[in-house]
């Protein structure tokens, strides 16, 4: 369907930056704007959308219905088969909407090699436009909102399945495959993203892909997940311990669940990015941990599991009602273990957080 409120937003972001037109590949932004999702192969699909407001759809001949039905009778089509290339559709349709040179930006959703072919088919200055929907995503309504606290709540309960299924003697692939089937059972509508299960000395790579190892007593392990609600997204981390953990574990538990609610604590208004940054920040810093702490305090989830407003140093746009984000400090520490603790927060109107994640903080010791 369609946003038609959401694609005027867009041409006046475009006016204002001084933009003609804007190409989105499939990607978020053509998730948002029109709820497309198309299959993501090689031929070149989507949406070029003027500063008036029109929509030249770029359709091979495989997603016209896909087109069509999210469309409808809203834009301009121009269909290509496979032996003919996208080129001579492209020039057309963007002709016909009254785009024929100027400036035109190009969305994160279009390969480099297809933007060469753009630039000979339709002669303009094509520019980075990965973040000209930023402003409109990173608010989110109250629909958008209810997406994100159902997908939230989903995520809480499968972890919460999870406290009484994680035990010695099983591997990080069981957990894993454990998450999909709960959040097929609970009524989640695939995974955000492929689950982090990562116990013991692969705790301290936050990003860490698994290797199928068997939990064993005195692990810590870190279950990083989500699930997609209508399109949104969760995203929430919990560290359970195998076992009686040890003093040391249970310290850097403490400090890290301490940074995390400081980080939320932080979210007052008028408050930026780096703000919620530095207060999480500060709490692992002032415990001598400050060199395991290796990535950003958070970053906005929505659509896309990334995006704006990222909880950074260096960002100092005040948050706003609306905009979402993880607040997610974690301690790394290389061949010992990870602690990480994550809940995803939206801003209210009055400028506090709302915690969308409530399943606890506190540490799950199971044997």
């Amino acid at each position: 369907m369609l946003h038609t409120e959401r694609i005027g937003k867009l041409a006046g972001i475009l006016a204002s930056n001084s933009l003609d037109a804007i190409f989105v590949g499939p990607s978020a932004d053509a998730e948002y704007l029109a709820e497309l999702r198309l299959f993501d192969d090689e031929r070149v699909k989507g949406l070029l959308i003027s500063r008036d407001g029109g929509i030249f759809a770029l359709t091979p001949t495989l997603y016209e219905e896909e087109m069509r039905n999210a469309l409808g009778d809203n834009a301009v089509y121009k269909i290509w088969a496979d032996h003919e290339g996208f080129s001579r559709a492209f020039a057309e349709g963007a002709r016909e909407i009254g785009v024929t040179g100027g400036r035109i930006a190009v969305n994160d959703g279009v390969r480099a090699v297809d933007l060469i072919d753009m630039q000979s088919a339709l002669k303009a200055d094509y520019v980075n436009g990965a973040r000209v929907l930023a402003p409109l995503r990173r608010v989110k309504d109250e629909a958008e909102l209810e997406c994100l606290r159902r997908a939230s709540a989903i995520a809480d309960a499968v972890m919460e399945d999870l406290s009484e299924f994680i035990r010695s003697g099983i591997s990080e692939r069981d957990i894993q495959e454990r998450i999909a089937k709960l959040f097929a059972e609970k009524g989640g509508e695939g995974l955000s993203f492929s689950p982090i299960v990562a116990s013991g000395p692969g705790g301290s790579m936050p990003h860490y892909q698994g290797s199928g190892r068997v939990l064993r007593d005195g692990d810590f392990v870190v279950v990083d997940m989500g699930c997609r609600y209508k399109g949104y997204c969760s995203d929430t981390t919990r560290t359970f311990c195998i076992g009686d953990p040890s003093e040391e574990m249970r310290r850097v538990y403490a400090v890290v669940l301490a940074a995390q609610q400081a980080g939320e604590a932080a979210v007052v208004k008028g408050a930026a990015g780096q703000d919620i940054d530095r207060a999480g920040r500060k709490v692992i810093s002032d415990a001598g941990y400050g060199k395991y702490f290796l990535n950003r305090l958070g970053h906005g989830v929505g659509i896309a599991i990334h995006e704006d407003p990222y909880i950074i140093e260096g960002n100092d746009t005040p948050l706003e009602p609306g905009n979402v984000f993880s607040v997610e400090p974690g301690i790394y520490i290389p061949g010992k273990f990870g602690v990480r603790i994550e809940n995803l927060v939206a801003v209210r109107p009055d400028g506090t957080a709302e915690a969308l994640n409530k399943f606890t903080g506190e540490m799950i010791v199971v044997r």
